[in-house]
């Protein structure tokens, strides 16, 4: 296990999670997934908002993790767009960017954000984030377990 890992955890049987991270910053990205499929999810990848975009209507991710600092299209642009789209407007964005500003966390809940988490980061918060949401998801469905 490499620094800034978290340890690997079976996935719960036919509860695979979609989780679209979108970062310009490579190795973030790669952070982030490797600490996110070590906790069973399956990760999809995007490096800008356009490319954000594409892949949240053609793969459907159960949550992303979004970048507000990027080229083509900024974090903030692609919220609003995600949020303005019946199709996207229901799946939950955790905001995941050095903007650290109160007026830029307070633009990010404003835009639809779910969570805000500012770069520098800890693996483990984030997971917990991560955690954190769906199991909101599935206690809004009724689904939530013990």
């Amino acid at each position: 296990m490499k620094r800034g890992e978290l340890p690997m955890q079976q996935p719960a049987v036919g509860q695979k999670k979609r989780v679209l991270v979108v970062d310009d910053e490579r190795h973030i990205v790669r952070l982030v997934q490797v600490n996110l499929e070590r906790q069973g999810y399956e990760v999809l990848t995007a490096y800008d908002g356009v490319e954000c975009l594409e892949k949240t209507k053609a793969e459907k991710p159960d949550l992303i993790i979004l970048d507000v600092m990027m080229p083509r299209m900024d974090g903030f642009e692609a919220l609003q767009r995600l949020k303005s789209d019946p199709e996207t407007n229901h799946i939950p964005v955790i905001m995941l960017t050095a903007r650290a500003q109160d007026r830029d966390v307070l633009q990010g809940y404003q835009y639809g954000a779910d969570l805000y988490l500012t770069k520098p980061f800890s693996p483990l918060e984030l997971i917990s984030l991560v955690k954190r949401v769906f199991e909101s998801q599935e206690e809004e469905e009724g689904t939530y377990r013990l």
